[in-house]
């Protein structure tokens, strides 16, 4: 593999993971959100089949934030062994080529932070909302149960 195929899948193929990533994380939370906005509490009968329904898709979009800033900088790494190997081989010490090559390397990281602060946002609003969930459905559990024991 030379060294303009590893600057390709630094460029495309780590920038277009952290997309694909960003775009799914996006897309998770407004399925949540919408399908939170329709939820009948009332038709659970156990608190676990309610967990079970509230709580899916959550994980992906907590992976999400959390990897993808290692994911930008695995890009940034590899971007910077590009820079430094094409220095080694052409000999030139142009300041200007290095520290475009190695500002082109850092946006990588600067993607996947771009990708892993919304989704962690959109984890903790999530599960803020399942935790309003299930206590409401508690409480109309307990209600139930007042109404039964008259």
């Amino acid at each position: 593999m030379d060294m303009e195929q590893l600057s390709n899948i630094v460029d495309y193929g780590i920038i277009g993971i952290l997309g694909v990533m960003s775009f799914l994380a996006v897309f998770f939370w407004i399925e949540r959100l919408l399908f939170y906005k329709k939820l009948n509490i009332k038709n659970y009968s156990s608190q676990e089949a309610l967990e079970l329904d509230i709580t899916q898709n959550i994980s992906i979009i907590s992976s999400f934030g959390a990897n993808a800033p290692y994911i930008g900088l695995l890009g940034t790494v590899l971007g910077i062994i590009v820079t430094f190997y094409t220095l080694g081989n052409s000999g030139n010490m142009d300041v200007k080529n290095i520290m475009t090559s190695l500002a082109l390397a850092l946006k990588a990281t600067a993607m996947g932070l771009v990708v892993a602060i919304p989704a962690i946002f959109f984890y903790n609003h999530l599960t803020r909302k399942i935790e309003v969930i299930i206590t409401k459905w508690q409480i109309l559990q307990k209600g139930n149960n007042a109404d039964q024991k008259v």
